[in-house]
């Protein structure tokens, strides 16, 4: 059996250098209730799926899974929240720069027809707060006639 039909994904984790500190950003900062912190560890909860940390070392040790660092700066993973109108973007953003959330910059429009706005966390983890512009998301990854036609030619 593969794991793609399954598609119920209850859980990110993310791997962090130290739970204080990342304890400290998602309920300090960001507000996420925290449900449950252990030694190393940490979950909060969230709507449909449940955001966990577990430090780097921690899970090396009971796991055996690599406790190798990333260069700073080098993003693994980008966490999406979806809000539901563009100006919840531009609101939020104004209340997490406030708190000293380090934010790419000042919330845009982009040309996946969503506004959004991207902050890290002190691990550099890539965040990004988006809310879709009128008409939703369509499929911007849709191949034009021409490509297709092209495809077809070969």
């Amino acid at each position: 059996m593969t794991l793609g039909p399954i598609r119920k994904i209850t859980d990110v984790c993310l791997l962090v250098e130290d739970i204080g500190r990342t304890v400290d950003f998602y309920a300090g900062k960001l507000g996420f209730e925290l449900r449950r912190r252990a030694e190393g560890f940490a979950d909060f909860h969230g709507s449909g799926v449940t955001l966990a940390a577990w430090e780097l070392d921690h899970i090396n040790h009971h796991a055996g899974v690599s406790n190798r660092r990333s260069p700073r700066g080098a993003h693994k993973v980008c966490v999406a929240v979806e809000l539901d109108r563009p100006e919840d973007v531009d609101r939020i953003h104004q209340e997490l720069s406030a708190r000293g959330v380090p934010f790419y910059g000042a919330p845009a429009d982009y040309v996946w027809n969503a506004r959004c706005a991207y902050f890290t966390d002190p691990d550099d983890t890539l965040w990004e707060l988006y809310a879709w512009l009128d008409g939703g998301p369509g499929d911007y990854h849709e191949e034009s006639p021409e490509t297709e036609t092209a495809k077809g030619d070969r």
